[in-house]
């Protein structure tokens, strides 16, 4: 497996990493993209190791709390071979829902001491502030994120769906390694002024769904035929005239593909490797077969022509969150 540097600092990662989220879904929506299995889970986080790679996504709201045992399980004995990232920054009700964000410096420290023992671990490759707290500045935050850094219990720091200005603050308190946001061929909201403040501070960028949630396999049916406890019900981008809207951007992907003798998903975590070697995708999956599929993305060489008719495929139909989720995006 390839290996790209997020960041000035020195964190060295597999060219392509694995998101965890879907092994355990995210508080309150345990079955987010059908149900789950840990033997399966640890399993395939295994044969990621085993394939080479080394990157692995987890978060304190994913389960909550079960994802991070799981992938603890799952690395134990192989701990030196692994790059794991994980997050803090929401609250949970009593019955461990999400119940809004929380930056504060006790529920930082507080989540970084929680995260380190379900992981079995002493330290933590990269940690993320998952959302903005806007109650908190991001000065105040960072700062207590840098005191567990020079404490031995974190390397490096990230921050994830915020803006060019945040980014900026924050890296000003402490350098910042990477800097988490849904990125895809479907989903281009942080070109421009993200991605230019990322190049200038040498801040990698880590696209979670860059395969559109599924969508960019060409496997998943639009929102009316998925199962009742699925996420993608809700997501506009799965609704009735956004998805035949978005089927055809599909399209262009699968006919790159053929060309290449590659799936869908495949040429979509191509082209955003081709997009700069600060560029470091998470595809979530909870399944060993397509975590061999995905990691072996970073051997399709695209041409200058494919990336061109592939560049021309614009955002998507349909927001990518509802309005109340949108509201905890920095942009």
């Amino acid at each position: 497996m390839q290996q790209r540097r997020l960041g000035r600092q020195g964190l060295e990662v597999s060219a392509i990493g694995l998101g965890t989220m879907g092994m355990t879904g995210v508080a309150g929506m345990a079955d987010m993209y059908g149900p789950a299995d840990d033997a399966e889970g640890v399993a395939t986080i295994q044969r990621a190791l085993d394939i080479g790679v080394t990157f692995f996504d987890t978060a304190e709201v994913y389960g909550p709390y079960h994802n991070e045992e799981l992938l603890g399980r799952a690395l134990a004995g192989r701990r030196h071979e692994a790059i794991i990232a994980s997050k803090f920054g929401f609250k949970f009700s009593p019955e461990l829902r999400i119940a809004g964000v929380d930056s504060s410096p006790d529920n930082v420290r507080r989540s970084l001491d929680g995260v380190l023992r379900r992981l079995g671990t002493d330290y933590l490759d990269l940690w993320y502030q998952h959302r903005l707290d806007r109650s908190v500045p991001i000065e105040e935050t960072v700062g207590v994120m840098a005191e567990q850094v020079r404490a031995g219990k974190v390397r490096y720091l990230g921050l994830s769906e915020v803006g060019a200005s945040t980014l900026r603050r924050a890296h000003a308190v402490h350098p910042i390694s990477a800097m988490q946001s849904e990125y895809s061929l479907w989903e281009r909201n942080i070109e421009g002024a993200v991605i230019d403040t990322c190049r200038e501070l040498g801040i990698g960028i880590v696209p979670y769904s860059p395969l559109g949630r599924g969508f960019l396999t060409g496997t998943v049916p639009s929102a009316e035929e998925l199962p009742g406890k699925d996420y993608r019900r809700s997501d506009p981008r799965f609704q009735a005239d956004n998805y035949a809207h978005n089927a055809q951007l599909l399209a262009n992907v699968q006919a790159v593909a053929v060309r290449h003798g590659a799936s869908a998903a495949q040429i979509a975590l191509a082209w955003l490797l081709h997009r700069g070697d600060d560029i470091v995708p998470i595809p979530g999956t909870k399944r060993r077969r397509y975590v061999e599929a995905n990691a072996s993305a970073v051997s399709v060489k695209l041409t200058a022509d494919d990336m061109a008719e592939l560049d021309s495929i614009r955002t998507a139909a349909g927001p990518r969150y509802t309005e109340r989720s949108l509201a905890t995006i920095d942009r």
